[in-house]
């Protein structure tokens, strides 16, 4: 027999009764019944039950075991009794008898339960992360995460796209976010980064005529962690193609995500009407260029009823330059009550509160709008915002006003409140919609023109487009939404060198800049590069989603906490002093 297991967990069924077998495993827990000790063994593939009594050799060192402890047992397989059968577990019908145990790992006295679901700190779950892995739900997602990278590249190679593998350590390249730098150690003053993604590299495996690529790629930005983000490292599905338009993209890359939902969605229904909504359009109607379509609220602008009506705090505010008034409807919503929890609800958002009106019956049985909103506009007015939102008795309509890039963030996450506290939202499933026609250009707090998106996207209309307003300049850009997540981003790419150097410059970049930072890539551009575009798929998102969990650590085998550290291996460490001659590094201490 092998050393350490004949079978494992999970094998033995009914069939096997009366065979001796061997098993090993972790105590998961210990059951004391009167003289009759049960030990459910657990590995990595299942759980069975073991037991001894008196008479069995083995019974004096079960009773001493500790949960976790990894045992060895040997035994004889018996059926349960029908009353005891567990049909929760593939091997329920079987218990062992065992009649010999060895320790082969001990256990100290657990920081955190193994059984059962309780919730621990998560400092705590990150420290121990090895014991937090071997509880139930944690270890069934990592292994979901397996499966789905699994499923992606079996997709894609049946697409007929080719994975390649790009560097590690390379230059530092403008993705959006901070660079983690390398020092060199050959090269004194110098430094590598690790890559934000492999952006510069898979367009260049275009250049080179390889035509269609991907690569389940690690990628590293120095960012402030979200429950949706890692701070520091991700995997994505990265892809690009060669001689492709956005439509192509789109085409290729939806069968591979519409299939990943199906395979692992648990029967939730993946709606498989992908609609293209601009990204001024998304961010009026849904206050997000990630919007969730579950729910069917829609906001619209409804400034022109207000403009010199009786409300006056609008109709002034209406007087400034680039001011607007929208509206967010809530069907069901017409109750003060509600109308008084959307205005806490604004108030912690940092808001004074959100103006509403209401409509109910009145006592003659016709529908009469209510709120102070309504008393200072009077029944006209009201009644064409009525009409324009096709409400009705029963419902409300909230609006917020000013500068839309200041309030459009507020009011999508009241959108998402409304819809999830009215029961508007259509829980338990999947809706998708690609954001298209994002701007290329955006202007910084400081007043300058910085890129707003991916910098290598082409923009619509080639070098003419670049000529006028930069704000104006639309790119072959666009991301994937689902459920509220972005879980694509992507871009026709900028393969022509005179457009490059020109969409650099507006943003501030000088040619001998653009020469400097990206010299492969333009230098690759003047021999032959064909039209190409991509897109990369967050794996760490996509996961998230299909386990149904709210956080993205858990997913993550190994993440790091809220602070970008690593509280189990114990990074960011510091160099020894060693280490920083070798890089001719010196260290400042804090302020």
């Amino acid at each position: 027999m092998h050393a350490y297991r004949s079978h494992t967990c999970g094998d033995l069924t009914a069939a096997h009764a009366g065979e001796t077998v061997r098993l090993s495993g972790w105590v998961h827990r210990v059951r004391d019944h009167g003289g009759v000790l049960f030990v459910d063994l657990r590995d990595h593939y299942g759980m069975t039950q073991v037991l001894a009594d008196s008479d069995s050799p083995a019974f004096a060192a079960m009773d001493k075991l500790r949960a976790e402890t990894v045992i060895r047992i040997d035994g004889r397989v018996k059926l349960r009794d029908a009353s005891l059968v567990n049909p929760k577990l593939p091997t329920g019908e079987i218990e062992v008898y065992a009649t010999d145990l060895e320790v082969l790992g001990p256990s100290d006295e657990l920081p955190l339960p193994v059984f059962g679901d309780q919730e621990y700190p998560e400092e705590t779950r990150l420290a121990y992360r090895f014991l937090d892995l071997r509880r139930e739900s944690l270890h069934n997602n990592i292994m979901l995460r397996s499966k789905v990278v699994r499923s992606i590249r079996n997709r894609m190679w049946d697409q007929g796209f080719t994975e390649f593998q790009t560097p590690i350590i390379t230059a530092s390249s403008p993705e959006g976010a901070r660079d983690f730098l390398v020092p060199s150690r050959l090269h004194p003053g110098k430094f590598y980064a690790l890559p934000q993604a492999p952006q510069q590299f898979k367009q260049l495996i275009m250049v080179a005529g390889f035509d269609k690529y991907f690569q389940i790629a690690p990628c590293f930005r120095d960012e402030d962690p979200r429950a949706d983000r890692s701070p520091t490292d991700f995997y994505q599905l990265d892809l690009e193609m060669s001689f492709v338009d956005q439509e192509d993209v789109f085409a290729a890359i939806q069968p591979v995500i519409q299939g990943l939902f199906e395979e692992f969605g648990n029967g939730r229904p993946v709606d498989a009407d992908w609609p293209r909504i601009p990204y001024a359009e998304a961010l009026l109607k849904y206050g997000s260029d990630k919007p969730d379509l579950r729910n069917p609220i829609e906001m619209q602008v409804v400034s022109d009823h207000f403009r010199g009506s009786g409300f006056g705090i609008f109709a002034k505010l209406l007087e400034q330059e680039g001011t607007e008034i929208r509206a967010i409807p809530a069907p069901t919503g017409g109750s003060r009550k509600f109308a008084d929890r959307m205005n806490a609800f604004a108030q912690r958002e940092g808001l004074p509160g959100m103006g509403y009106i209401f409509w109910r019956k009145s006592e003659d049985g016709s529908t009469e709008a209510a709120g102070p909103i309504a008393k200072a506009l009077g029944h006209e007015k009201t009644e064409a915002i009525r009409q324009q939102l096709g409400l009705g008795e029963g419902d409300a309509v909230f609006f917020l006003a000013g500068k839309p890039e200041q309030f459009e963030a507020v009011a999508g996450r009241a959108r998402n409140e409304i819809g999830r506290e009215l029961g508007l939202t259509q829980e338990n499933q999947f809706k998708f919609a690609w954001i298209v026609d994002f701007p290329m250009y955006e202007k910084t707090d400081d007043g300058k023109i910085d890129f707003s998106h991916n910098p290598f996207s082409m923009p619509q209309g080639g070098l003419d487009a670049l000529a006028g307003d930069p704000l104006a300049v639309k790119g072959y850009q666009y991301d994937l939404a689902c459920n509220g997540y972005e879980l694509i981003s992507g871009a026709i790419r900028n393969h022509k060198p005179e457009i490059m150097f020109k969409a650099f410059e507006l943003a501030g970049y000088p040619a001998s800049e653009v020469e400097k930072r990206f010299g492969g890539m333009v230098k690759a551009f003047r021999y032959g590069a064909p039209p190409h575009g991509g897109c990369a798929a967050g794996i760490d998102r996509i996961v998230m989603l299909l386990a149904d969990e709210q956080n993205i650590r858990q997913v993550i085998m190994f993440p790091m906490n809220q602070r970008a550290e690593d509280l189990m291996m114990g990074a960011p460490s510091e160099p020894t002093n060693e280490q920083l001659r070798d890089l001719r590094l010196r260290v400042l201490p804090k302020e």
